[in-house]
């Protein structure tokens, strides 16, 4: 047996045989073929595989999500079948004695383009069917031995390097355990999914890809940060001990779903939700969430190979709001750049991307992406309670020229009788050191701030949150993060608006005494989180709280806080 240590990037114990997720390298390099007809055989042989897989994917997703999400699969099937596709890729292996694989991709190639190239948006989505089928196609072709995770259907633990955000995006909690990977720390996005799709996470193992096999037998302790492969049965008795006491602990917490959040002298705070998905919710609803403090949209762009339309991204949005039935909703507008890569925005490689072209700076260029997602949101806003909220904001001059643009598509929709609502909130996110050191004048313009730590914590520190190597320094209980926090609630407060706290130390056990303390009013964090804080606000006096954030405002180390913070809370 192994046990590997990483960090435990979301609660719970999983066990499950493992399944190992590298993604295939889909490269033709073979041109000429000596068998023009075996190749054609082989085209054959890939599509009957192609054919089976899709048969099954298009059952199970109507067994499980209805006959409408299984519509996709219909139309690849159909693709797979079209002879306008089919009978050029034949012709030309028998015509230029190419091998399957080149004729398929080329022939595939020139049918994408024209699709691309369309003006009917309905053709244009043909053009990411046409690519999916191909690599389905390929992957037989070339002998990959590759499942997507959303292919996965049995119970596993998935194995990586990394999760991308659209790989995490694609994973059925039916069947995907836990996961474990060898990068990555709390704050990685493959960690922040773990926690919204409530799976067990452990991540930063450094070498748990290269010791797991496929069917191997796995325990993920994301309570801990262990690993444990092919462990004795008696090791497996005791974590099932562990998941079943585990278990109570979370029914225990699930008495208080429907109570409102309130410190032990009667102080009521908002405990929200970050949400990726409208399909994140339910969890959110489960968990006694009393808002969305963070929707992340970027995932509507991801895992897709062009840009979502304004209606896809309107019944997205329509979708929250309406589920969350007049609960505040704030919706962050697109964030991608850092780790969050979109391929088909085809965006130059930068030395530090984190530092780079990324979330509004690349809106406030590329008017045409902000400006339909604006008109998105616009239109939603009559369906809830709706706050919008621009990140990565770094002067004042950003805000104003972002909230113009909104302004001016509110304007066009109102000339063209659309309804919009009167009522929306309009924030930023505090990411930034500068922002924070300014935020009594950005107090003056803005209706709230939500504070983005995962961020604000590696620009203040200089240290790449991603980078194993300096996770030492990303510090949520370091006094100059706690001041910059402070700066900002205390701006907030003066000209009557409220602050809050999206990044990931606000469900933090150590942090949440810290931050009542000094006055957050809404806590925005992974689902699953919700409970267990608001377990621990109902035991925590504000008063007493704001004492203890005076005397760790005055510390000198991130680690002479912690002990405060636990010599406080545990009297």
């Amino acid at each position: 047996m192994n046990n590997i240590k990483g960090i435990a990037a979301s609660a719970g114990i999983a066990i499950a045989r493992a399944f190992t997720l590298e993604h295939p390298d889909y490269t033709v390099t073979t041109q000429k073929a000596e068998n023009v007809n075996g190749e054609i055989a082989k085209l054959d042989a890939a599509l009957d595989k192609s054919r089976t897989e899709l048969e099954a994917i298009k059952e199970r997703t109507r067994q499980e999500l209805g006959e409408k999400k299984a519509e996709i699969f219909e139309s690849h099937l159909l693709i797979l079948d079209d002879p306008e596709l089919i009978t050029p890729v034949k012709d030309k292996i028998a015509a230029e004695s190419v091998t399957a694989e080149y004729a398929l991709n080329e022939t595939a190639e020139q049918f994408i383009k024209m699709f691309e190239n369309m003006k009917s948006a309905y053709l244009q989505e043909r053009a990411a069917d046409m690519r999916d089928v191909t690599k389905r196609i390929l992957k037989h072709l070339l002998g990959l031995n590759y499942v997507s995770p959303s292919e996965i259907n049995e119970e596993v633990i998935v194995i990586a390097e990394d999760l991308t955000p659209s790989d995490t995006a694609q994973l059925n909690r039916k069947y995907v355990k836990g996961f474990t990977t060898n990068i990555g720390g709390r704050t990685s996005h493959s960690a922040i999914m773990a926690r919204s799709l409530e799976i067990p996470a452990v991540v930063g193992t450094k070498n748990v890809l290269s010791l797991v096999k496929n069917g191997d037998l796995i325990i993920v302790d994301g309570l801990e940060g262990n690993v444990l492969i092919n462990p004795s049965e008696a090791m497996v008795a005791e974590y099932r001990s562990k998941q079943e006491s585990y278990a109570k602990q979370v029914e225990e917490w699930r008495k208080l779903r429907n109570e409102p959040t309130v410190s032990k002298d009667g102080v009521h705070v908002e405990l929200a939700a970050n949400i990726g998905t409208p399909n994140d919710v339910a969890g959110v609803l489960d968990n006694g969430g009393e808002a969305v403090g963070l929707y992340r949209t970027e995932f509507l762009y991801m895992g897709r190979d062009k840009l979502p339309s304004e209606e896809i991204q309107y019944n997205a949005y329509k979708t929250v709001l309406e589920k969350m039935e007049g609960k505040p909703v704030v919706v962050r507008t697109l964030d991608i750049g850092g780790d969050k890569e979109l391929p088909y925005l085809d965006l130059p490689k930068e030395m530090n991307p984190f530092l780079g072209f990324r979330a509004v700076r690349l809106c406030l260029e590329r008017q045409d992406i902000f400006r339909t997602q604006l008109r998105a949101l616009l239109r939603a806003s009559v369906h809830g309670n709706l706050r919008i909220m621009f990140p990565m904001i770094a002067t004042l001059g950003e805000f104003r020229e972002a909230k113009a643009l909104l302004e001016e598509e509110k304007s066009k929709l109102i000339s063209e009788g659309t309804a919009v609502s009167e009522n929306i909130q309009l924030g930023i996110m505090v990411e930034i050191p500068s922002t924070a050191v300014m935020a009594d004048q950005f107090a003056k313009e803005v209706d709230f701030f939500s504070i983005g730590t995962n961020d604000l914590i590696q620009y203040t520190m200089a240290a790449d949150r991603m980078n194993e190597r300096v996770s030492y320094l990303y510090q949520p209980y370091n006094p100059a993060i706690l001041r910059l926090v402070k700066m900002v609630i205390d701006a907030a407060h003066r000209e009557g608006r409220w602050a809050g706290m999206c990044g990931e130390m606000a469900g933090d056990a150590i942090a949440i005494p810290l931050l009542l303390g000094l006055g957050l009013d809404e806590f925005s964090m992974s689902a699953t989180s919700i409970l267990p804080a608001r377990s621990q606000i109902s035991r925590l006096s504000r008063a007493e709280m704001q004492e203890l954030a005076v005397k760790a405002l005055d510390m000198r180390t991130a680690e002479e806080v912690v002990e405060l913070v636990r010599q406080v809370t545990a009297k």
